[in-house]
């Protein structure tokens, strides 16, 4: 109650007495805000506290106007945050929804790169590669170094650093794509690149995407650096069906990964980007354009010098064909032909070892070019191919065609022509199994067989002529008369004997070459003279082995050829076939200081024209024409086809000492077909020279032989009525001459019943001499 008494001013509750506070903190009750019981009270606050409140107010808005950037850039943050949270969670059920469509990563593998077929010459350096991928793969440090120099420094410059997947790459490619507005740089590291390459296809989806991540990041857990490269580099496609630096190299370069250049380098890494656009065989300015931008960025990162730059920069654009060449490829389809009959089915990486002797390869591809080049055109010929092998057959050299890359068909192997006079060989062969010898003569005359009349290419004729002279001159009417005296039959089994497979038509027309023959069958057939009476079955194929020769898988057996023909025949054979070269249609085929034999052949309206003669080193046949058909203008055997044989043959000769040819250029007898012939040297079928006496053999005996006897020929073909005519001619040095009657001053002889075109096999004659055992009979098991 005492205090009544005191002063009934309140003093109001405050912090104010703080002389160091915050204006921020100022604190302040009303007296509107006080709550009094029984009364009010209507006081007025103290000035000081109203005065206070505009600065308040004031202060409150500059703070607010002030913080309002940073207030943004706070929001901006956070909701990145919240954002990249949510964005997170998003990738990470993306990752595991498509994680989860994948095998499990304990069974993945790299998978097999598909097996390569590596095709080598002689002397163990490759011919060709062969396979899905077109070359073999190389280590890392088998490489010309330049080549993962330029493929990281274009296509992932931290490569060495990142694990797998590059952030910064991939910023950089947004940014880049982004400003340009089209896609410019991509953000795939190498790994990414072979994970797509090696396990998923080339869709861009996102699927695809996060599978690529997930398994490069595998990638780089399993494998190092250096094995992710090397993958890399075997397998990425280069453009023009390579796949893989080797491959790409021996394309464009012709010359194996481990010897390319600086420049070549470069041009190869610029491809990876585009390989179908920018390849050389289609845009070589792009393509080098290309390799300038790769060198300046392996300067950029330090892995060449200026110098080096400009060197490059200084060597010759590369110019590459729309597709492989070279004649080695004719070799190595060959080869893959041959392959599934000799080891089946291609599993695994395999080496296969050939016979070819690669100069040679280059130098009949030459030749060949070399006379197209300077005569084909004026003369029509578009083509031609040859085919050279030894005495065992084993090829040493196969061309194809003109150019491989314009065209692919092999025309020594698959395609089969008339061989024309080249025919005639086995003809006279075999007529010297019969009986005949080299001197036998025979009538150079117009003759009728059935509604064939077969007619010299100059359609003159020479009268009496030797076999050797016949043969030299290829003079058609006598080839056919031998026919009828052999017996088409057998000569088509004297031919299958040599090594012909191709079905030849039993008549008379056979003498001139009228069934079609592979180039390389007929020159096969041929190296059975040269070898002196051995088949000589054609191959290309030495060995095949696996890729690192733990294993052969195939290997030839041509070192026991059978015998095919007499010593004595071959010896003979190879003197007439010198006559030849030395005297008749084949002169542009002698070659200086080698003895040398051989046969021209030339086709109706000269559709084909061939020569195929040998030396005692090699046998070799040139054939020339157009694929079509198209006849050539006058173009004979003796003509291109002997001028590039003998363009071949001397290169192939050069550095070597002459040989002789089997039977050395002498006529050799055999006691088993003719008793009483001599050795003769060639110089004895020269006028004046009188050849050793044989048995006098005419016409009708010829006859009888293919017929089956005289008296089964006058049945069958009436005696013509009687004419006047000269008196028939002897036999004029032992050999049998055509009668006065067949076709003289352009009659035919026989009436009108003519010797049929087709002659069948001759029958035995029960009247007849009895037939003499000859060496083939022996040969034969007859």
């Amino acid at each position: 109650m005492a205090g009544r008494g005191k002063s009934r001013d309140r003093i109001e509750p405050s912090f104010s007495g703080r002389d160091d506070r915050d204006d921020d903190d100022d604190f302040a009750l009303d007296v509107d805000d006080r709550v009094v019981r029984g009364r009010s009270s209507k006081r007025v606050a103290p000035k000081s506290s109203r005065a206070r409140q505009p600065e308040r107010r004031k202060r409150d808005r500059r703070e607010r106007e002030g913080g309002s950037f940073f207030g943004f850039i706070r929001r901006i943050v956070y909701w990145c945050i919240v954002f990249g949270i949510w964005a997170g969670i998003g990738v990470a059920g993306l990752v595991v929804y498509y994680g989860s469509r994948m095998p499990s990563a304990s069974t993945w593998a790299i998978p097999e790169r598909p097996p390569n077929v590596k095709i080598t010459a002689v002397d163990g350096s490759v011919l060709a590669n062969r396979g899905t991928t077109g070359g073999e793969a190389l280590a890392l440090e088998d490489m010309s170094p330049y080549i993962p120099e330029a493929i990281v420094a274009i296509e992932d410059r931290r490569f060495y650093s990142h694990f797998g997947v590059d952030p910064l790459g991939l910023a950089r490619a947004f940014v880049t794509n982004l400003t340009t507005g089209h896609m410019v740089q991509g953000g795939s590291t190498l790994t990414q690149q072979l994970a797509k390459n090696l396990f998923l296809s080339p869709d861009r989806t996102l699927e695809r995407k996060v599978q690529e991540v997930l398994l490069a990041l595998w990638l780089e857990q399993k494998y190092t650096k250096d094995q992710i490269l090397a993958m890399y580099l075997n397998r990425v496609f280069f453009g023009s069906n390579a796949y893989g630096v080797e491959a790409a190299s021996r394309r464009y370069f012709n010359k194996s990964a481990r010897d390319v250049n600086l420049g070549e380098a470069a041009l190869l890494a610029g491809l990876v980007k585009a390989p179908s656009r920018l390849s050389p065989a289609r845009d070589p300015e792009a393509a080098n354009a290309r390799a300038q931008v790769v060198l300046q960025t392996m300067r950029d990162q330090g892995y060449i010098t200026d110098d080096e730059v400009k060197t490059a920069m200084s060597q010759t654009p590369a110019k590459a064909k729309r597709y492989w060449s070279g004649a080695g490829h004719y070799v190595a389809d060959m080869v893959m032909d041959q392959l599934p009959g000799l080891i089946g089915d291609v599993k695994e990486d395999i080496v296969v070892d050939t016979t070819i002797d690669k100069t040679l390869e280059k130098r009949a591809e030459q030749s060949l070019n070399d006379v197209l080049s300077k005569d084909g055109a004026k003369l029509d010929a578009s083509q031609a191919a040859l085919v050279s092998l030894d005495g065992t057959g084993a090829i040493r050299a196969l061309v194809g065609g003109r150019d491989y890359a314009d065209s692919q068909f092999n025309r020594a192997v698959t395609a089969k022509r008339q061989p024309g006079s080249s025919f005639k060989p086995f003809v006279y062969a075999a007529a010297l199994e019969k009986g005949l010898t080299p001197f036998s003569v025979f009538n150079d005359a117009p003759i009728r067989i059935g509604d064939w009349t077969p007619e010299n290419y100059e359609k003159k004729y020479n009268g009496e002529v030797t076999l050797a002279t016949a043969l030299a001159k290829s003079l058609n009417t006598v080839a056919a008369q031998l026919v009828m005296y052999d017996g088409p039959d057998q000569v088509i089994k004297l031919a299958h004997r040599l090594g012909i497979e191709s079905e030849l038509q039993p008549n008379a027309s056979i003498a001139l070459g009228t069934s079609e023959v592979s180039l390389t069958e007929l020159t096969g057939a041929y190296a059975a003279f040269m070898n002196g009476g051995y088949k000589a079955t054609p191959h290309v194929i030495r060995r095949v082995t696996t890729a690192d020769g733990s294993r052969v898988l195939y290997e030839n057996t041509y070192d026991n050829p059978p015998r095919v023909l007499s010593e004595a025949i071959a010896a003979n054979m190879n003197t007439m076939m010198m006559g030849v070269i030395n005297q008749g249609t084949g002169k542009s085929a002698k070659l200086s200081g080698w003895q040398a034999a051989g046969k021209t052949g030339t086709t109706q309206n000269s559709r084909d024209a061939l020569f195929v003669g040998f030396t005692s080193n090699l046998t070799t046949g040139v054939w020339f024409g157009n694929d079509d058909g198209k006849p050539m203008k006058k173009v004979t055997g003796g003509g291109l086809p002997a001028r590039a044989w003998q363009e071949f043959m001397v290169a192939a000769h050069k550095g070597l000492s002459p040989a002789p040819l089997f039977g050395n250029g002498q006529f050799m007898t055999d006691p088993a077909v003719n008793p009483g012939f001599g050795d003769q040297p060639m110089a004895s079928v020269e006028p004046g020279m009188a050849p050793p006496l044989e048995e006098p053999t005419t016409i009708g005996s010829i006859l009888s032989g293919v017929f089956g006897g005289e008296a089964d020929v006058r049945e069958r073909y009436p005696q013509a009525t009687e004419r006047p005519r000269r008196q028939p001619m002897a036999p004029v040095n032992g050999g049998p001459v055509p009668p006065a009657d067949i076709a003289q001053d352009g009659d035919v002889g026989y009436g009108d019943a003519l010797p049929p075109g087709d002659i069948g096999e001759p029958e035995p004659s029960p009247t007849g001499r009895p037939r003499r055992t000859t060496l083939l009979d022996l040969i034969m098991g007859q």
